[in-house]
């Protein structure tokens, strides 16, 4: 794992570039050169967005060989924010001093913040977060509504390692919660003939990007409903992987994910992988999902397959489908 004085030293050396590489979520990791001016550009937007103030506290606790842990070290050099450092863990504020238990900005996972939640003294630092954005995974409905009530702000972000983090944010709390995406002012979104997502963001990345996401539109705005890739060809029926997956989880309390095997018959099925007993996994599916959505198949697993950055491992889970 990249320490902060390897990163400083990259930032400072006298290339043009820093080395990153993709989080895996729907492949391997691939090692990315991105320019430090676009780096720069990127911070600059979110500080400013977030009007972060020199002096300002920003806690640094997800790892430096992804994008969003060099990000929260370049804005904090751009914007001279106090930077508060951390070990990568599942439990980012259990150590923070008494003094530094109040921040202006800080990043992290859903899992990250989940668990805080579960723990009274966490739960009211997390709270104390002038500005908290949530990223690298999805937020669930039931995470979604433990933050809704927060004093301060808490946001959850849209972008990738392509987008030197994110391009949009969009409100968890307060009265402008919304399940819509607001780019920021110098980003443009459109869709292109599948529905998915292109993104026009000349100040961080070189050109337009395709991606797989399945979005929706409005007023400027956008919402994701999945990505092309996550798409269950089924019999003649499309199933989106991840609507399945907000079905279930608040049913579901082992933890599982949807994927799927090829079938002779049917093209694709969806196979459901849990932690938890498949008997169990199986009578919810049959109560909860209309018939065309119910898996094909239960396997237990001893682990969901995961990321790095604790994002669902797609291919690795589709792997496992096939094999068992």
């Amino acid at each position: 794992m990249m320490s902060l004085d390897e990163f400083l030293a990259e930032w400072n050396n006298d290339s043009d570039y820093v080395h990153v590489q993709t989080s895996g979520s729907t492949g391997a990791p691939k090692p990315m050169l991105v320019e430090k001016r676009r780096m720069l550009n990127s911070a600059r937007i979110t500080c400013d967005f977030l009007g972060l103030r020199e002096g300002d506290t920003a806690l640094l606790c997800m790892s430096l060989d992804y994008i969003a842990g060099k990000m929260m070290v370049v804005r904090s050099l751009e914007r001279r924010l106090q930077l508060i450092t951390v070990a990568p863990s599942g439990h980012p504020l259990a150590d923070l001093s008494p003094q530094l238990s109040v921040l202006s900005f800080a990043a992290m996972v859903p899992m990250q913040v989940y668990n805080a939640l579960q723990v009274p003294a966490e739960c009211e630092r997390l709270k104390q977060i002038r500005h908290l954005i949530i990223g690298g995974g999805a937020i669930d409905d039931a995470l979604a509504a433990a933050l809704k009530s927060f004093p301060h702000h808490v946001w959850s972000t849209y972008g990738m390692t392509e987008t030197l983090s994110h391009i949009a944010l969009r409100r968890l709390n307060g009265a402008e919660a919304s399940d819509y995406y607001t780019p920021f002012p110098s980003v443009k979104v459109s869709l292109n003939d599948e529905s998915c997502l292109v993104i026009d963001a000349p100040l961080v990345c070189s050109e337009r990007l395709v991606t797989n996401d399945i979005a929706e539109l409005s007023e400027g705005r956008f919402r994701i409903l999945g990505r092309k890739d996550n798409v269950i060809c089924s019999g003649g029926i499309k199933i989106q992987t991840e609507q399945v997956e907000r079905q279930l989880r608040p049913y579901l309390s082992q933890p599982f994910l949807i994927t799927k095997r090829p079938d002779e018959k049917f093209g694709e099925v969806v196979v459901l992988l849990t932690e938890g007993p498949v008997d169990e996994a199986r009578a919810v599916c049959k109560r909860i999902l209309p018939k065309y959505f119910q898996p094909k198949a239960y396997l237990h697993v001893d682990k969901i397959p995961l990321t790095e950055t604790g994002k669902p491992a797609r291919k690795q889970a589709e792997d496992l489908a096939k094999q068992r």
